[in-house]
């Protein structure tokens, strides 16, 4: 008999090179950039001072900090629609890693971010472990560009 891992691996097989799921909206305003710039000690004027960014910057206004777009992942992609036969008999999901990361568009202050995520890869590291690469577009609402594309490692292990 197929252990939960065996299975989940052939369910998300099954996902490789089906059309990308795309989850829920969320807004990047101000307070996330402050409050992501106080965190991690970078407060280039570009994140976090309107006035000198309509001065200075290409954008005219505050743009989020790319690993602020990047950490936002989790909660993106806690949107997109999944097949629930993947996780039976899961007992924890870790970030695993990046296989590649792109940073194609700023995020301007204030605009709405969402993941579209396709699988890209799986492998059956143990009886009880796989490994999921997930590619991830974070698109921007009303922009053409998105703001980065991630080939994303996530490491389930079952039950």
């Amino acid at each position: 008999m197929a252990t939960n891992a065996e299975q989940a691996y052939e369910t998300f097989n099954a996902a490789i090179g089906q059309p990308a799921q795309t989850g829920d909206w969320l807004e990047i305003t101000q307070d996330r950039i402050n409050q992501f710039a106080d965190v991690t000690e970078d407060h280039q004027f570009i994140h976090v001072d309107p006035e000198q960014a309509a001065q200075l910057s290409p954008w005219k206004v505050p743009i989020a900090h790319g690993f602020l777009t990047l950490s936002m992942l989790t909660k993106l992609e806690g949107s997109v629609p999944k097949d629930p036969a993947g996780y039976q008999g899961i007992m924890m999901g870790v970030n695993y890693g990046f296989e590649k990361v792109r940073f194609i568009n700023p995020v301007k202050v204030n605009s709405k971010i969402r993941a579209s995520s396709t699988v890209k890869a799986v492998e059956l590291k143990d009886p009880n472990t796989i490994n999921v690469t997930t590619t991830v577009t974070i698109e921007i609402e009303g922009e053409d560009k998105p703001a980065a594309v991630a080939d994303w490692i996530t490491r389930l292990v079952f039950s």
